[in-house]
């Protein structure tokens, strides 16, 4: 009976991770009590997958930040930055990498494939040096052994490592992260010595790069690795692991072909065509490790689908060598169902977290070795029926509506510069309009108004002139600093998604469903099961309330069905484009009552949009063509005088600007304040752009406050290749997370650059 688990979530079933690390950071705690919160949970992970039955136990899958900065730090590719001058890698250098220190920067961090995991960016150039820094993986493959847990080490593969990592500062953009192979390999070849030392018998290699499109070098530097370590790993069972999608045909040649490789993992839950080369062909004697439970999202498994598949595969690979296993690691998924005591009993019943995941795995490989559950597998069936026939899924007004969308692409009537010159008859704005993107501070009185609203301890009316007050405060601040288009603050909301999720039909959350995004911040994303309609208005009683205290502009303010999708736990029972349309109709009905109420100016956020890109380039047009579809139905209703703005974060979107122009908003609002030169070189390079933009001026995530002559000098930069006539002024993303003594003066200062701009321009002309 052979099941297997990729990995699993560090953070604990209640965040413990989370704690001991951010109270460790603020010396409130020692090392040694941190690390004694990090062996409790890997104990108690090995502990209960021992237990479960599970036969290949992952371990070095715990992090104390992120496992591509494990395998740096393992590597001793440390940047000259941190001052390290050799010797084993100590929690300080380790931090210091992960979040900077009071005398240099942090790493970069991005996006993991297409998950909303957050990895830091190797920095690397032909003249670092390498070597065996830290030793991890063969202790906390001890830690499980002298626990009488006998596990699998996993270690970031030394091809996908490199071709995840970046050049650093100062080299050549063209410089071959691949040349570095050779200098690489003999820091594995020592890993793999030490661990065979300590008595492993299996090995596995995430190589998850092997999903995306490679060109030939890249997959003939996978083939040279394994060759180079072959006679190290002699001895021992390698397992590499590919997960998040479909393995193309030419790199599962490659992979299938490896030296010394002994077993191959693959996605069949994302990589449905996987199957189809698995049954064309697969290695005689080796072994199959079939990800047929989900990682990526939190739906108990069709154990009766899966099995048919298992049974289909085992005719193809043979019974011992056939392995039940997860589709990626169970990092993206919430960790146990047992904490979720206020879920509806029904819709938990259609669930499965990374626990439940665990205990699927094995039912399925018991099953396929005759030892078939039957009780288990009946209430599964019953849960797949229920989930099937349950009214609350289903709800045919939605499902026509959405139905209906196919026969139009929902453009507004008007062009955007004819649009723009009808909006500013009403608006009557100054050149270089100053606005802000939303959310103001959010005080600890105002959160514990809303926490005591939500247990029921304050009563409604208190609640509401709580919040009113607030709001009043948010636009009394914008009229002394005199910003020309105001926000509400959005002091009624917890969070951009949740907010909206908890007033749309369909949607279900969590008390404990925490993913980890990055280091120790974690995400609860919602659950949509069913069909999504709005039973009624959302944010019109307190847009209409600010707009009620000024004789100025005030902005409505929405989250987009792109990013509301892409930022939720997602229905698997029909396409994601179709749930997206559905939140897209419920969108545009705030949007139109909005307009009703009297609200000129409505932005649609889709911070995520970018997030949602498949990983292969040939999926790439189907996505962005309903996503951006997606986008226009929500404001495809309104006036030619109602100005539509939306908001972008992280915007690597230079190769998808011609998506985002069609997005036709009136206005767009960009984080670009890192990445200035990188978005401003797409309109230098002739893209036309009509609508009106506003690049952040200045970064929010930093407490820093620019001055007015650094703002100022940032908007000549962009007046450089924008028109002052559709150039607009404001912070890079919302000021929730910051203090009100940094959010004043650099607001002042934003608004002053603008004026001394305004002058300039004036007196040229």
């Amino acid at each position: 009976m052979a099941s297997h688990i990729v990995g699993y979530p560090r953070m604990g079933p209640k965040r413990e991770l989370k704690f001991a690390l951010e109270s460790f950071w603020d010396g409130k705690s020692s090392a040694e009590d941190l690390q004694k919160v990090a062996a409790d949970l890997r104990s108690a992970i090995w502990k209960q997958m021992s237990e479960a039955g599970i036969k290949y136990i992952p371990s070095n899958t715990f992090s104390y930040y992120d496992q591509v900065l494990d395998t740096t730090a393992m590597l001793g590719a440390v940047p000259a930055r941190y001052n390290w001058n050799g010797g084993k890698i100590g929690l300080d250098v380790y931090f210091s990498m992960a979040r900077g220190n009071a005398a240099v920067p942090a790493m970069e961090m991005t996006k993991w494939f297409d998950t909303n995991y957050h990895y830091i960016v190797p920095e690397l150039a032909p003249e670092t040096k390498f070597s065996y820094a830290s030793h991890k993986a063969v202790c906390e493959f001890k830690e499980a052994k002298a626990l009488g847990v006998e596990t699998v080490p996993v270690i970031v593969g030394p091809v996908s490592y490199l071709l995840l990592s970046k050049p650093s500062k100062g080299v050549e953009k063209s410089f071959s992260l691949l040349s570095l192979l050779p200098k690489i390999l003999p820091v594995y070849k020592e890993v793999i010595s030490e661990l065979k030392a300590a008595g492993a018998t299996w090995i596995q290699f995430d190589e998850p790069m092997l999903v995306m499109d490679l060109e030939s070098h890249k997959l003939q530097a996978f083939t040279e690795a394994y060759a180079e370590l072959e006679s190290t790993l002699s001895g021992l069972n390698v397992l590499v692991e590919t997960y998040f999608a479909d393995i193309p045909a030419e790199a599962f040649k490659t992979l299938t072909g490896l030296k010394g490789v002994t077993a191959y993992g693959f996605d069949l839950v994302r990589g449905t065509k996987t199957l189809d080369l698995i049954k064309g062909g697969f290695p005689h004697g080796k072994y199959l490790f079939a990800g047929v439970v989900d990682g990526r999202n939190i739906w108990a498994n069709d154990l009766a689908a899966s099995l048919s598949t298992l049974q289909e595969l085992e005719g193809i690979v043979g019974k011992d060598k056939l392995v039940v296993s997860t589709s990626s690691s169970l990092l993206h998924t919430a960790v146990d169902l047992v904490n979720e005591p206020k879920l509806d009993k029904e819709i938990k019943s259609w669930l499965a977290f990374a626990a439940q995941k665990v205990v699927e795995v094995n039912a399925l490989a018991k099953a396929l070795a005759g030892q078939k559950d039957e009780a288990f597998f009946s209430s599964n069936a019953a849960a797949q029926a229920s989930r099937k026939s349950s009214p609350r899924v289903t709800n045919e007004a939605v499902q026509k509506a959405a139905a209906a969308l196919k026969g139009s692409d929902h453009r507004r009537a008007t062009n955007v510069s004819a649009r723009l010159d009808a909006q500013q008859k009403k608006l009557n704005l100054p050149v270089l309009p100053t606005t802000t993107i939303g959310s103001f501070p959010q005080t600890i009185e105002l959160r514990r108004v809303r926490r005591e609203y939500k247990a029921k301890k304050i009563s409604e009316e208190v609640y509401v002139n709580a919040i009113k007050e607030e709001i009043s405060k948010v636009v009394k601040l914008q009229e002394d600093l005199d910003i020309d288009v105001l926000v509400h603050g959005e002091p009624e909301r917890n969070d951009m998604v949740e907010y909206f999720g908890e007033q749309l039909s369909g949607f279900a959350f969590t008390a404990n469903g925490w993913v980890q995004s990055y280091g120790s911040r974690c995400v609860k994303p919602p659950i949509i099961y069913g069909d999504v309609s709005r039973p009624k208005a959302m944010t019109v009683f307190w847009s209409s309330m600010a707009q009620s205290m000024t004789a100025r502009t005030m902005k409505g303010m929405l989250t987009g069905p792109v990013t509301i999708l892409n930022w939720s736990f997602v229905r698997n029972d029909q396409p994601r484009f179709e749930t997206c349309y559905q939140i897209a109709l419920a969108m545009k009905d705030e949007v139109e009552d909005l307009e009703k109420a009297g609200i000129n100016v409505i932005q649609i956020d889709e911070a995520a949009l970018r997030e949602g890109l498949p990983l292969r380039k040939s999926e790439h047009a189907f996505y962005l063509e309903w996503a951006v579809h997606s986008f226009r139905i929500t404001n495809v209703g309104v006036q030619d005088t109602t100005q539509i703005h939306t908001h972008m974060c992280y915007s690597h979107f230079n190769d998808i600007i011609h998506s985002i122009i069609d997005m036709d908003a009136d206005v767009i609002t960009i984080e670009n304040s890192r990445s200035d030169e990188k978005l401003l070189s797409v309109f230098r390079e002739g893209v036309k752009y009509g609508a009106g933009i506003g690049p952040g001026v200045y970064d929010i995530h930093s407490p820093r406050i620019p001055s007015a002559e650094e703002i100022a000098d940032r908007i000549n930069k962009m007046l450089a290749v924008l028109e002052s006539n559709i150039l607009w002024v404001n912070p890079d993303c919302g000021l929730k997370t910051r203090k009100y003594s940094e959010v004043k003066p650099a607001l002042k200062n934003m608004v002053a650059a603008a004026k001394l701009l305004r002058t300039q321009l004036a007196s040229a002309k």
